[in-house]
């Protein structure tokens, strides 16, 4: 398995007015991703509201993503859920399409008690799909479980034959280089906080997965090139525009706020589902008035032209 390199955007669902899910706007959000740079696309994760979906519609987004992405781009596939049962369907049914890999976050109604019970979990969940590269996804704010992830990684590299690495969406940076640099790098560990990529860079990190990706891509890929370039303070400076846009978006609830966003770029995904509520039309016009204000589109659009 070799390391993922690059940015990887955790897209979002997309719905029809009637709420039914809407496959017709992928093959454009994937050459939205192409076009801006990306190395690949997780999808049905937390962005992509893979709990609120039923499996059947999981399954026919990640058909849909992996017919679109045709090799171009890599297709990573969430296949998590509160039962072990259902992930290990929608596993093997991520490796028989031809997905790149898939991840899972622990169970987040019946949590995993210890580093060992956890392990077990997801042992089962990858070994529906023996020959694809399984990530676990790490996001204690979401799921409720935050545990060693060194001890997981000692655990799971001998039971988990297909363990590729960490998804690490946590702020604790000393434990991401730690797994970075276990066993001198054994493992891939993709970072998820999108607005500390720069600080994840300086401690090792070479590929990252987040939701703004999917509308900032080469404001984050400048950031890259600069910091590979030794480019520090510039690295620095451009990284605080995708600090200001986030701070400016977590003032209204995220994922309805991101929605909202890619809308403003041209990409109208409908409706969230509920319990999620898409923003009104008032919060909309005062996010979009801040992210103009900040000049948000304005960085972005010359980073993708000089990217070009």
């Amino acid at each position: 398995m070799n390391k993922i390199t690059g940015l990887i955007a955790a897209t979002f669902a997309a719905y029809r007015e009637d709420g039914t899910i809407n496959l017709d706007i992928i093959p454009s959000l994937v050459d939205k991703m192409i076009n801006d740079g990306l190395s690949g696309v997780f999808i049905c994760g937390t962005n992509g509201e893979g709990p609120n979906l039923t499996i059947e519609e999981r399954m026919a987004i990640a058909e849909a993503y992996v017919k679109a992405a045709n090799k171009r781009i890599l297709v990573l596939v969430h296949v998590g859920h509160s039962s072990i049962a259902e992930c290990r369907k929608l596993a093997a049914h991520a490796e028989k399409i031809g997905a790149d890999a898939i991840s899972s976050v622990a169970a987040f109604y019946f949590k995993p008690t210890s580093v060992s019970n956890l392990v077990n979990s997801m042992a089962q969940i990858a070994s529906a799909a023996p020959n694809t590269p399984f990530y676990y996804y790490s996001i204690p704010t979401l799921t409720g479980v935050g545990m060693d992830m060194i001890s997981f990684l000692e655990l799971a590299e001998n039971a988990i034959p297909n363990l590729a690495g960490i998804k690490y969406t946590a702020s604790t940076l000393h434990e991401y280089q730690a797994c970075l640099n276990y066993k001198n790098g054994k493992f891939d560990i993709l970072f998820g906080y999108d607005e500390m990529l720069l600080p994840a860079l300086a401690v090792g990190a070479k590929g990252a997965i987040g939701s703004t990706y999917t509308f900032a891509a080469p404001l984050y890929l400048k950031v890259m090139k600069m910091y590979e370039d030794g480019l520090n303070e510039e690295a620095a400076a451009v990284h605080m525009n995708a600090v200001n846009m986030v701070r400016e978006l977590v003032k209204f609830p995220p994922i309805p706020a991101q929605r909202a966003l890619m809308k403003m770029e041209g990409f109208d995904l409908g409706k969230c589902r509920l319990p999620l509520e898409p923003l009104s039309d008032k919060d909309a016009d005062s996010f979009r008035s801040a992210l103009e204000g900040i000049g948000f589109f304005k960085v972005v659009k010359e980073a993708l032209q000089c990217h070009e």
